[in-house]
């Protein structure tokens, strides 16, 4: 080895090390922040989607960030976090009501069987015998309903645990969302600063990109959710369905999701048939069929072009994927990876940045 070789080899040395700590602190990072990653991304979309309204409450509170991140924070604790304290303890309550049920079930036995039932061919005779043989013995009910308590115990516990963990979540990332309000100006500009670095001049529009679909992806799957909501909750009304509001308001978490809604209104209009009769039935289904999912594909099509280029079907496509890939905030995020995969390949094809990810 040369003499002049030895700064030159304690230089690379030293890169190495820095790089080796920086590679370290990044790991300890991460391990730290591991935990909520999930409510961290979705106090990201929730104040960059609603950053517009941002904009504008600060402008009127003369400039104060603090003071409108606050007022925005207070009414996403409304918009997301109420909801979900009332939906639990609806089902609580509900869960009381439906064990109580099943013990006076138990005690007085079932009613005499329905005249549809008897009516279906091949099978109704034997179905209202059954039933008839059942409701004259109360002790025979048990051993059909034993083999449904364990596992409507633990779909309870189940549903139970899912709405406390997002409950906990979603008030984790409602007052994440405060910090990214009041300092996202700030930060903005330092993760431009260091896009561009890594990026180039290309920077910005990616970052045009991401902010035009993720917007228009979350307008377009929250806005038609709230119609589907609405319009399953009329429906309801109209019928006469006991807690109508619950209902829609599941309808609303479910039509978050691709053909979501029918999984609310197909059971109502099951149990409509048998409470209500046939023609109560007949409407829910052809309301919930024509109105309620009819109006996802216009109202979700249209509230998503207007916010994003993106192909309807890439957004689907990203929809159901992120779900696959991430859970439940994959609705959101797997359309925005898939709108920067279509800017990367447009760009690097020689179509140019300026259209957007799709035409």
């Amino acid at each position: 080895m040369r003499a002049g070789d030895g700064p030159s080899l304690e230089r690379l040395l030293d890169r190495i090390a820095g790089l080796g700590i920086l590679a370290l602190l990044l790991l300890g990072t991460v391990l730290v922040l591991r935990p909520f990653f999930s409510p961290l991304l979705w106090g990201v979309v929730l104040a960059f989607s609603t950053w517009p309204a941002y904009a504008r409450l600060e402008r009127w509170c003369g400039r104060r960030r603090g003071l409108a991140a606050l007022f925005m924070t207070l009414g996403l604790a409304v918009a997301f976090v109420l909801p979900l304290v009332l939906v639990g303890v609806s089902l609580a309550g509900n869960a009381r009501e439906l064990a109580e049920e099943v013990v006076a079930l138990l005690e007085r036995g079932l009613p005499e069987p329905p005249a549809w039932l008897a009516a279906l061919p091949l099978v109704g005779g034997l179905l209202a015998e059954s039933w008839r043989a059942v409701a004259t013995d109360p002790e025979r009910l048990l051993p059909f309903l034993q083999p449904l308590l364990g596992p409507l115990r633990d779909l309870a516990l189940a549903g139970g645990a899912v709405i406390g963990t997002g409950l906990v979540q979603m008030i984790t990332a409602v007052l994440m969302a405060y910090f990214f309000y009041r300092d996202g100006a700030a930060l903005g500009r330092r993760v431009r600063r260091l896009a561009g670095r890594v990026a180039g001049p290309s920077a910005d529009h990616y970052f045009e990109v991401a902010q035009t679909t993720l917007r228009g992806v979350v307008y377009g799957t929250v806005g038609t959710a709230i119609v589907q909501a609405a319009l399953a909750v009329v429906g309801f009304l109209i019928a006469g369905v006991p807690t109508a509001f619950l209902l829609g308001f599941l309808t609303f978490l479910l039509a978050l999701f691709p053909v979501g809604a029918p999984l609310v209104w197909l059971p109502v209009a099951l149990w409509l048939f048998h409470a209500g009769g046939w023609p109560w039935g007949v409407f829910m289904l052809l309301w919930g069929g024509l109105v309620v999912s009819g109006s996802d594909n216009i109202v979700r099509p249209w509230l998503i072009s207007r916010g994003s280029k993106l192909p309807f079907l890439l957004v689907f496509v990203g929809v159901i994927g992120g779900v696959v890939a991430f859970g439940f905030l994959g609705i959101f995020l797997g359309p925005t990876l898939l709108a920067l995969a279509v800017a990367l390949v447009r760009e690097w094809s020689g179509d140019g940045p300026a259209e957007g990810p799709a035409g």
